[in-house]
């Protein structure tokens, strides 16, 4: 291994950790030093803001403009760290022993610095077929953050043959990851006297009904055979936010439920959706409104991350595998970017530094080894894409 690569790997890390880079706040002074440090290195570069203005998605291209090409993704938000038992700043990266640790670490800033440590060697390699670089925000709170970046790929630019995704997966090469949805459910009653409940709708009461049946749902998965790829092998449901209410003895007027449903490949948010639908329509909503009328049950999806599929054939997967020096895919049970990547026809899979175990965890960490082994994977990259 290089060592002079490895230390600007973790100089670029100790840079990119000092952004604070929350997902509600803004990641432009971040983008704007890996744009920076991108086109010192000889890249190409293209900007992608959203509709605030305040954040943006970068893409970065060493290489010729033709098909082919390999991306490597990556986004620069992260999680907060409030309410965190961190035993220094979680802005300031620190080596303790071999963990590099600090928010992002792994989850994945570690791979960001690497992507930008070999990016500074991608100018002078000689590549016939591009590396292209992707930076994207609030892959933490909607994965939608990337989707302009992708849509460059078979307009702007040539389309990729081949997309990794530097999540954390331990350098395993991951073909497949389970999808997410968010759904916000509004029970809309009457308030009344809890003496009197035929002059209300109880909003509170049919919500827990309803986040019952969610939770029923989500027994009668585990009951099931699932893929034991996945850990746990099967779709899984989740009722995170239940807020409605004005006092006890008050029938409430509205309730709100927000609930995950995370899809094994092959299943849909859609699927989920028509299960909990018909309890509410069967169930739920007659029940609200069986001493007066003017209620209503309103479900609204707020994010759908498709899954990533395992494909066979592709020329993807051996080079992945190879790069990696892996004999074997795995599976990951988080959500991820990838399914975008995929989902417009490009070839994807994750690998990257640092373990899903460590990620959002206070004193977050990578390895030096995993850092190394990452910039191996890349110097196997660029001597690849200069045959």
């Amino acid at each position: 291994m290089d060592d002079a690569l490895l230390r600007r790997a973790q100089e670029l890390l100790a840079a990119l950790i000092a952004f604070d880079t929350v997902s509600d706040r803004s990641n432009l002074a971040c983008i704007d030093f890996i744009e920076d440090t991108l086109k010192l290195a000889g890249a190409r570069t293209w900007r992608a803001p959203n509709a605030a203005g305040d954040k943006a998605a970068l893409l970065a291209m060493f290489g010729p403009p033709v098909e082919g090409g390999v991306v490597l993704s990556g986004h620069t938000d992260v999680v907060p760290v409030v309410g965190q038992a961190w035993s220094g700043d979680p802005f300031a990266l620190r080596r303790v022993g071999d963990r590099l640790v600090g928010r992002g670490a792994c989850d994945m800033k570690g791979f960001l610095a690497g992507a930008l440590a070999a990016a500074e060697r991608f100018g002078g390699a000689g590549l016939k077929r591009p590396i292209l670089q992707a930076f994207s925000y609030d892959e933490e709170t909607t994965c939608l953050g990337s989707l302009d970046l992708i849509a460059l790929f078979g307009a702007a630019l040539p389309r990729p043959g081949l997309a990794i995704v530097g999540e954390p997966t331990g350098l395993d090469v991951a073909d497949s990851h389970k999808g997410v949805a968010t759904f916000l459910t509004r029970v809309e009653g009457r308030a009344a006297h809890s003496s009197k409940p035929s002059l209300g709708a109880d909003a509170v009461g049919v919500a827990c009904d309803i986040g019952a049946e969610i939770a029923r749902l989500g027994r009668a998965r585990e009951a099931g055979a699932g893929d034991p790829r996945f850990d746990p092998p099967h779709s899984t449901f989740h009722v995170g936010i239940v807020r409605g209410g004005e006092a006890v003895n008050v029938l409430a007027a509205e309730c709100l439920l927000r609930w995950e449903f995370r899809a094994l490949p092959g299943e849909t948010a859609a699927d989920a959706n028509a299960e909990v639908r018909r309890f509410i329509d069967t169930v739920a909503r007659p029940r609200l409104g069986r001493w007066i009328g003017d209620v209503d049950i309103v479900t609204t999806m707020e994010i759908d991350v498709p899954a990533l599929k395992p494909t066979e054939g592709g020329p993807g997967r051996a080079l992945a595998l190879g790069l990696a020096r892996r004999n074997a895919t795995v599976a990951a049970s988080f959500a991820s970017e990838a399914g975008h990547f995929q989902r417009a026809g490009i070839e994807t899979f994750l690998c990257g530094p640092g373990s899903i175990a460590q990620a959002h965890q206070p004193d977050e960490f990578v390895t030096i080894d995993q850092m190394a082994g990452l910039l191996a994977f890349l110097g196997r990259l660029w001597e690849t894409m200069a045959l």
